[in-house]
């Protein structure tokens, strides 16, 4: 499958991106997991971070959930407080 999603990034996510939204072709079949060490190997920092999750169009996704094209993909950093 060929096409491109939408990545919204929030908090850390954002400043390691450099951007709060980024525009991603997808290549071939493409799940969380695949995105996920993509964006690792783009962006080493992110694997700092102790958990990250993600949402696929609104709904939290694991690693084996696909993706399509069009989907809109939010990365959710950690979140501390008290």
């Amino acid at each position: 499958m060929t096409g491109t999603i939408q990545l919204l990034a929030f908090g850390i996510t954002k400043e390691i991106l450099g951007k709060s939204q980024l525009t991603i072709d997808l290549q071939g079949s493409s799940s969380i997991l695949s995105l996920k060490n993509r964006l690792v190997a783009d962006h080493p920092q992110l694997s700092q971070l102790r958990s990250l999750a993600f949402a696929v169009n609104g709904s939290y996704a694991d690693e084996n959930t696909p993706i399509n094209a069009g989907d809109e993909i939010a990365l959710i950093p950690p979140v501390s407080g008290g």
